[in-house]
């Protein structure tokens, strides 16, 4: 069997740079099978950041060959021949090898006002089946950051990580504002203090997504389009006009109106 060739970042905030580990290849692992061979067999000390295993944590970012992706989603066999590259992600601070400091993503999610549903009417509350599928659409982050990773509005300038919250942010606002039964309103936080402006829709952030979130076309056009004109309503998520028209009242959500 053949062997593999893995070239990782190894360092601290000081600097640091590639060193290459030789394994034999073995089937069916992913890269971060591999690392962890590394750290049994050769590297003791490397560190780096997982949890699940299995796609839904996104602990494991990192980017490999260039590219933001999941380790532990990544098969071996389907990467180009040769040396494969592992990076800690080059948006946030290195903390030791591919572990990176994100904690920038939470201090932004503490500034975004909670879900607020109106009072419990006496039948209950009632919504459309349309609002639920379009609230599980943005639930499935898995917040791996590999969107804030990429959007170069943060990446290649640090001094906008106060004044901009990022495409994940992005879409959980989209996701709230959207929601038929919050009584919260947002836009003009989004707007002034979270930099919804310097956005120029690359989609970066779609194709990097592990969960195909539909981002830029779900997300943060729409946001954008409600920062500027709340009524504006043209086709929205899916193809259908539901993405992008005023917030309706708690009475009306609450009656089930597909308003």
């Amino acid at each position: 069997m053949s062997d593999v060739t893995m070239r990782i970042w190894r360092g601290d905030p000081a600097g640091g740079d590639f060193e290459e580990y030789a394994l034999e290849a073995q089937e069916g692992e992913v890269v971060l099978d591999v690392v962890h061979r590394i750290q049994a067999t050769q590297a003791p000390d490397l560190a780096c950041r997982w949890n699940c295993k299995a796609g839904k944590c996104g602990s494991c970012s990192a980017e490999i060959n260039g590219t933001p992706r999941l380790m532990c989603m990544t098969r071996m066999d389907q990467l180009p021949e040769g040396p494969v590259t592992v990076a800690p992600m080059r948006t946030f601070p290195v903390v030791r090898d591919l572990v990176t400091d994100v904690s920038f993503n939470y201090e932004v999610a503490k500034r975004i006002p909670a879900f607020e549903p109106p009072a419990r009417p006496a039948e209950g509350y009632r919504m459309q089946q349309i609002d639920v599928e379009r609230g599980q659409e943005f639930r499935k982050c898995i917040e791996c950051f590999m969107c804030q990773n990429v959007c170069h509005v943060i990446r290649d300038h640090e001094e906008n990580k106060p004044h901009y919250a990022g495409p994940r942010f992005f879409i959980r606002l989209a996701e709230l504002e959207t929601h038929p039964l919050d009584t919260n309103d947002r836009r003009e936080l989004v707007r002034q203090r979270m930099g919804l402006g310097l956005c120029n829709i690359t989609k970066c952030c779609t194709e990097v997504c592990p969960e195909h979130i539909k981002i830029t076309d779900n997300g943060i056009i729409p946001m954008k389009e409600r920062v500027v004109d709340a009524s504006y309503d043209p086709v929205g998520w899916l193809g259908r006009k539901i993405m992008r028209r005023p917030k309706r009242s708690p009475e009306e959500a609450a009656a089930g109106s597909s308003s």
